[in-house]
């Protein structure tokens, strides 16, 4: 659907515009608009994907994660203050940004610990652990950098946003592999039969001998290196940490792409590919409606129709 979407604008564009008079410079000018569009929409819709791959494990297991924008939001201000920081002047470059890669995702990591501990341990509900991250973290996020700004040119570490190797951005490489990552996980290990028989019914999971606390616990670590990874990506994008705007409503576009994609927000079932997807859908949508002149407010009003229908049918299906 998206494909065939911006074959259609791209034709209309084509040919409508005088210039691409010659056969041949209209093929060429097609394919190059088309495989543009193609890397806007992928690339945008990229981050979603990632966060929403650990949103749908959470989701399975009947669980939710509210707090991945903030983490993201931590994850994006801790990279630049490593490769800025004394540790570039010290160690070398090399070293500072292997650690700004690989820091920001374990503490990213340590709070979605933090979170399946809450659940596990604490007992809380799950919706009231990630929202102790969800408040909490986007503050220490802004503490870190006392709400700066933190702009930055370093090319080696945006390589994991801006690179594009055989013409396709990097953000696109890690999105499918974590797609094909997740796959394997759910199809093809025990822990992946663990998650959904822990989502279908927790009390008989437990009785046959599933160690509940510790796979729930870990999914919850797997959604906040997801989200870590998807902070990194911001910030290497957008040459600059914004505690402010890194990751903000991404808790939403996740659970979206999560239930339009058709994993039961019940727990039970883990759509990896639904969650993709869901995620193309949305964007195409928002990207279609901002295209003709829509304004962005209307285009959310739409996504959340999507969402109720998405529900709607997935309760009908269920019935």
């Amino acid at each position: 659907m998206l494909v065939v979407f911006n074959i259609i604008r791209i034709h209309n564009l084509i040919s409508n515009t005088p210039t691409f008079i010659e056969r041949g410079t209209v093929n060429v000018e097609y394919a190059r608009a088309l495989q543009q569009a193609l890397s806007v929409n992928l690339t945008q819709v990229a981050t979603i994907v990632i966060v929403g791959v650990g949103m749908t494990l959470v989701v399975a297991t009947g669980g939710i994660d509210l707090s991945v924008g903030a983490v993201m939001a931590i994850a994006g201000q801790i990279a630049p203050l490593i490769f800025l920081g004394p540790i570039a002047d010290r160690f070398g470059m090399g070293v500072a940004n292997f650690l700004a890669l690989t820091v920001p995702i374990a503490v990213a990591a340590g709070f979605g610990l933090m979170n399946g501990l809450m659940v596990t341990k604490l007992r809380f509900q799950p919706i009231i652990a990630t929202l102790v991250v969800f408040i909490g973290g986007r503050g220490i996020a802004q503490v870190l950098t006392n709400g700066y700004l933190q702009p930055f040119k370093n090319p080696s570490f945006q390589y994991i946003a801006l690179g594009r190797p055989l013409g396709i951005p990097t953000q696109v490489y890690i999105m499918f592999a974590v797609v094909l990552l997740a796959l394997f996980l759910v199809r093809r290990t025990a822990f992946g039969r663990y998650v959904l028989a822990i989502g279908g019914n927790e009390r008989a999971a437990r009785l046959a001998g599933v160690p509940v606390g510790r796979v729930k616990t870990l999914v919850y670590v797997i959604s906040g290196a997801l989200a870590g990874i998807a902070g990194l990506i911001v910030v290497a994008i957008n040459a600059a940490s914004d505690a402010n705007l890194n990751g903000m409503n991404m808790e939403l576009d996740a659970i979206a792409a999560t239930a339009v994609g058709g994993t039961p927000l019940t727990g039970g079932h883990a759509n990896i590919v639904g969650t993709l997807l869901g995620a193309l859908l949305i964007q195409l949508v928002r990207y279609s409606l901002i295209s003709i002149g829509v304004p962005y407010e209307f285009a959310l009003v739409v996504n959340a129709f999507i969402i109720l229908l998405a529900v709607y049918f997935q309760r009908q299906r269920a019935a």
